[in-house]
Order: structure tokens, then C-alpha cells, then sequence
């Protein structure tokens, strides 16, 4: 019965909770019912005359008071039960001693039996009945229109007491029970209640994978800490920092396999912390650490160090060994302010210089960043209406053979010019186009006038000139880089042949598959590829010969030393022989001077590009320059 009472209060009971009520009473209803016709089956064993009879009326209503109880009529037995008993201990005290009659003891049981088998409405009108039964004996007998007829004490009346106390102790017994059942059923529920809000509370502030404090708890933990680093006169620093290689895991392990990465991490790294540091996880790869330090920079910049080392370690990943690095931003409240979402950001772009200084490092935020910052947000502001309105431009600088001066290719260089005459380089808006998406549309537009102005110089008599196009890993990552170039040929009338595409090296191992096939359907297509920035990156053999590349541009680092640094000749010698033992013809990028020219072709170098010949021209200037050789 205990669960009866552990419902949950509303406005309205729904219809499970009147029937759970209706089970109750009706089971209380029989109760009643049977012990209180018990109670007038002994009272008959001794009761004579008019009170013999009355007991028997009264019996027998009770009788059928259980039988629609049992029938789940509850309210029609509860109405015979209450109506009964009433009219028979009214009929009691008027053939008796009127009020003085040991039946008003009865009276009691009746308010207890309306309390537990009905609602406020039922014991109201039963205390009020009661008090009119009473009122309506005290005036008859005062007007004397009754007259109370006092027995002599007797073992009778000895009974007709204990019958009525235990009448009512039981209804008090099973009104107690049912409210202790009450309070306890609360209770239980009042802790399960509290339990959950304990679980709810802190699902909102705790990362459910891996049970860290989430960006909203903390901030929390942000202004605690800080409070008790005033308290303590010591410093508190922000470390933000991301997984660099993360993507990768879930892409070939799956999502599972990097959950469980995650939860590995994060359980080394609280580890790592002291009791008074927090690491909260910002979200994704993403992660924080609240640091409260009185060593100065020394201190943070171990710490830093000492995660970045956590976060490189081996996982043992599905059996799988799994090595992940971080790049990690820091700022100090002492010297970047006190609002946490403020130290964030100003954490987050620490962190992402972190990154372009070679990754698995950590630096310090400075106000040049902000500035820097300042200035990437408002030229990516401009750069989506400078798309739409084609506000750029391409230069061409030739490609030259260095044996015979003839220029048989062209590179396509993307220019934004400005209203006050000056240019913004691709090294400052390319970045910004491919982290904001924008790279596909522009680059489209690119190839698009590359291969018209390749073709409007094959009209004009160059029939063998191509064009070289630089290409972002962001290009090849939809899928749709093959039906942009062969629309752009159709469009321009040009043949694939006159188009070479040129690719870094750290491009060749981003997403490889999805790459490969793209560049096995532009190499059937017709279009040649050639390495670009050849020696900075992962220089690996393997690339070269599965992508079907035909020219190695050896960077122009080693081009510039190469008179001054016998290191760096023995590198360029070795990429010429190299390239020519697997069939690539080699380009020498950044050739200024003739003594540099001699060099290369004394190394065997096939071809040339740098400002000895010509440096990025506009397609007008080209056109002269290609008529004079």
C-alpha cells in the first residue's frame, strides 16, 4: 500500500490516480465495514428490547455496505456505512440517555471513518450532521418531548464501551498508519526528487563523456577561482588548448574509438593538474585549464609543457597506437583582465598561433594578436562581396625553359587590388577563404579565367601555352573539382592539356583517398600536376609516383642560398637527380640573379621562375612580354 501514497500532487488527478484512490478506499471501506459489524454482533450478544433492535438494523445495513464495497460501488457503501451508523447511534441516545448515552462515544469513529474513506466535503458534512444530531438531543431533551432514561451501570455497558473504543482505536490505528505510510512514501520520493536534481545539475555542468567541468560550469569555476586567488594573492592563467590531429582518429577509427581518446585524455591530464587546477572541456578537441600559479611565466610555460607532452603520449586505441599532438594558448588575468569569456578568446588566439608556429607548442597572448585578429575579421568581412563582385584579378608569371629562354607555361597568381591602388596578396585573404568556406567559389572563378585567358593567348598565336593553377585541399573536400575544371575548359574552348595543376605536398596527405581519386580523374582528363613547395613538406617518394606528378618545384628557401650555402646545393642536387631518375621535370622557383641561373644549369635544373625574368604581370603586360621572346 506504501506506493499508493507516493503519487505526485497536481491540480488534476489523472486516471490512474483515481483509480489507485478508489482501490484504497474501497479496501479501507471493507475494513470499516467488517470490524465495525463485528463490534455490533458482540453488542447484540448482550443488548435486549429496542436496543437489540436497532443493533440489527444497523448490522444489517453494514452487511450491505461490504457487499457494494465489494461490488466497487465505493461511494454508495461509504453513504449506507456513514448513513447507518449515524441514524443508529442517533437511535442509540433518543431511546436512551440522550446526550449522556454511551452511543455519542460513537460519534468520534464517524468523523474518523468520513476523514479516511472521503474528502474534506464528506467529513465536513459529517461533523456538521453530527453537531445538528447532538443540537436536535440536548433541545428535545430540554423541551421535554424526550425523557433520557439513565440505565443502571452493568457488565453490558462495560461492553458497549470497549466495542466502542475499539471501533475507534482502530480507526485511529489505520488513520495513523496510512499517514505514517504517507510520510514515508514522501520522504523516499522527496529523496529520490533531490537525487535527480543532484544527477540534473550536474548533467548541466559536466561534459557527459568525460565527466569534465563543461564550458558553462566553467565559468563558475573561472570567478571561484579567482575569487580565492585574490584571497591568496596569487595569479590565475587560462590555458586553452585543441588537439591537432584529432579529425583523422574518428575518420579512420571512427567516432568511438576517438570518445575513447577523449576519455583517456582527460583522465591523464587531471592527473597531470594539481587539486586547486581545473580542466574543463570547451568543447570538441577542444579544452581549458584554470591555473592558479605564484611563479610567474616559468611556472605556466612548464605546465603548458607539461600537458602538451600528456596530450602527445601513445594511446592504445582498439588496439591501435594513436599519437595525437596539441597547440595551447595562455592568458593571465593579471595582464588580459578578468572576464572569462574575454580571457577565451583572447586564450583561443594565442592557441591558433600555437598552431601556424608548427603545432604541438604552446604561446602567450600578446595585444599584436588581438590586433592581428581585429584586422582577419574585418578583411573576411569584405571578402564575400569582393567575390560576389569579382574584385580580384590574376597576374601571370612565366615559367621559362632555362636552356632555350622559351616560356612554354604560365602561373595563374590570384591579386586583390585596392581603391587606393595598393594590393592585398593571396598569403593574406587565402587562409581566410578556406577556413570560411568561400575557397570553392573563388577558386572556381579562378580556374574559370585562368582557362579563358589561356585561351585568348592561344588565339593570338602562343598554341602550346599552358596554365599553372595552385589548388587548396579545401577544393578537392566536395567532391565537385572536376565538373568546375571541365566546365571552365568547355566554357573557354580549351583543350585539357593546357592546364597544369600545382599542389603542396601537405595537400597530398590530407584525406588521401578522397583526393587520389579526384586526381587520377583530372590526370585521365588530360591535366598535368606538379608539386609546389617541393622540400618544405613531408617530401614523400610515395606521393609523387601514386599521383602521376610530371614537375617538381624545388622552393625557393633553398633557391635564394644557393650560392652561399653548399647544404643547401647538396639538397637542390639531390632533388634534380631524384626528380629525373622517377621521369619529373624540375622547376627553380625564386631565381633573381645569372650567377644563380648558372648554378642550376650546371645541376641539371630543366626550368625557371623568379624575377631575373619577370616578376607576376597583368594578362596586357603578359601579351607584350610573350610577343618580345
Amino acid at each position: 500500500m506504501t506506493q499508493h501514497f507516493g503519487l505526485k500532487k497536481s491540480n488534476r488527478y489523472s486516471i490512474n490516480d483515481k483509480d489507485v484512490f478508489g482501490d484504497i478506499r474501497r479496501h479501507r471501506l471493507m475494513q470499516v465495514s467488517i470490524v465495525s459489524s463485528l463490534s455490533l454482533i458482540a453488542s447484540m450478544l448482550v443488548a435486549i428490547n429496542i436496543t437489540l433492535v436497532i443493533l440489527a438494523i444497523g448490522l444489517t445495513c453494514l452487511l450491505v455496505s461490504v457487499y457494494f464495497a465489494y461490488k466497487q460501488k465505493v461511494m454508495a457503501s461509504a453513504y449506507i456505512l456513514l448513513g447507518s451508523l449515524t441514524a443508529m447511534l442517533f437511535s442509540l441516545a433518543l431511546t436512551g440517555a440522550g446526550l449522556l448515552d454511551l452511543a455519542i462515544l460513537g460519534y468520534p469513529s464517524l468523523l474518523i471513518f468520513a476523514a479516511i474513506l472521503g474528502g474534506g466535503g464528506l467529513f465536513l458534512s459529517m461533523l456538521v450532521f453530527t453537531i445538528l444530531q447532538c443540537i436536535l438531543l440536548a433541545w428535545l431533551t430540554l423541551s421535554n418531548i424526550i425523557t433520557p432514561n439513565v440505565p443502571i451501570l452493568s457488565w453490558s455497558h462495560l461492553i458497549f464501551t470497549l466495542v466502542i473504543f475499539i471501533v475507534t482505536g482502530f480507526s485511529v490505528y489505520i488513520l495513523v498508519r496510512d499517514i505514517k505510510r504517507l510520510m514515508l512514501s514522501l520522504h523516499r520520493e522527496n529523496t529520490k526528487v533531490q537525487e535527480s536534481q543532484r544527477k540534473i545539475q550536474h548533467l548541466a555542468h559536466h561534459d557527459p563523456l568525460t565527466n569534465l567541468p563543461n564550458r558553462l560550469y566553467g565559468e563558475v569555476l573561472f570567478r571561484q577561482s579567482l575569487k580565492n586567488c585574490h584571497k591568496n594573492q596569487q595569479e590565475l592563467a587560462l590555458l586553452f588548448f585543441d588537439l591537432d590531429n584529432f579529425k583523422p582518429v574518428n575518420d579512420v577509427l571512427g567516432h568511438v574509438a576517438g570518445d575513447q581518446l577523449l576519455k583517456e585524455l582527460a583522465l591523464r591530464l587531471t592527473e597531470t593538474l594539481q587539486p586547486n587546477q581545473h580542466l574543463i572541456r570547451f568543447g570538441g578537441d577542444e579544452f581549458l585549464v584554470l591555473a592558479p600559479h605564484s611563479n610567474g611565466l616559468p611556472y605556466l610555460t612548464k605546465l603548458a609543457n607539461e600537458l602538451i607532452n600528456q596530450c602527445s603520449a601513445v594511446f592504445n586505441i582498439q588496439h591501435t597506437q594513436v599519437t595525437v599532438s596539441a597547440s595551447l594558448g595562455i592568458a593571465c588575468t593579471s595582464l588580459h583582465g578578468a572576464n572569462f569569456k574575454q580571457l577565451c578568446r583572447k586564450a583561443d588566439i594565442a592557441m591558433y598561433k600555437a598552431k601556424e608556429a608548427g603545432r604541438s607548442t604552446l604561446h602567450f597572448y600578446d595585444n599584436s594578436l588581438d590586433k592581428a585578429s581585429d584586422e582577419k575579421f574585418k578583411l573576411l568581412q569584405r571578402l564575400r562581396p569582393a567575390i560576389t563582385e569579382k574584385q580580384f584579378t590574376l597576374y601571370y608569371q612565366p615559367m621559362v625553359n632555362i636552356k632555350s629562354g622559351e616560356v612554354i607555361t604560365v602561373e595563374a597568381l590570384l591579386r586583390w587590388p585596392q581603391l587606393d591602388g595598393s594590393i592585398i596578396t593571396p598569403e593574406q585573404f587565402i587562409p581566410l577563404a578556406e577556413s570560411s568556406g568561400l575557397i570553392n567559389e573563388l577558386g572556381a572563378w579562378v580556374i574559370q579565367e585562368a582557362c579563358a585567358f589561356c585561351a585568348r593567348q592561344r588565339r593570338q598565336g602562343h598554341h602550346k601555352l599552358r596554365v599553372a593553377i595552385n589548388l587548396s585541399v579545401i577544393q578537392f573536400r566536395d567532391g565537385n573539382l572536376q565538373n568546375t575544371i571541365e566546365t571552365a575548359l568547355q566554357k573557354a574552348n580549351l583543350p585539357p592539356e593546357a592546364l597544369e595543376f600545382e599542389l603542396t605536398e601537405s595537400l597530398l596527405i590530407d584525406d588521401k583517398n578522397q583526393i587520389d581519386k579526384q586526381l587520377n580523374g583530372l590526370s585521365q582528363l588530360g591535366a598535368s600536376i606538379a608539386i609546389d613547395d617541393f622540400g618544405t613538406g613531408y617530401s614523400n617518394l610515395g606521393y609523387l609516383r601514386e599521383f602521376n606528378a610530371r614537375k617538381l618545384k624545388i622552393d625557393r628557401s633553398f633557391i635564394s642560398s644557393l650560392n652561399n650555402d653548399e647544404q643547401d646545393d647538396s639538397i637542390v642536387k639531390a632533388i634534380i637527380n631524384m626528380a629525373s631518375s622517377l621521369g619529373l621535370k624540375t622547376v627553380a622557383e625564386g631565381i633573381e640573379d645569372e650567377e644563380t641561373l648558372s648554378k642550376l644549369m650546371a645541376l641539371g635544373c630543366e626550368f625557371g621562375q623568379g624575377y631575373f625574368w619577370s616578376k607576376p604581370i597583368p594578362e596586357d603586360v603578359l601579351s607584350e612580354y610573350l610577343k618580345k621572346i
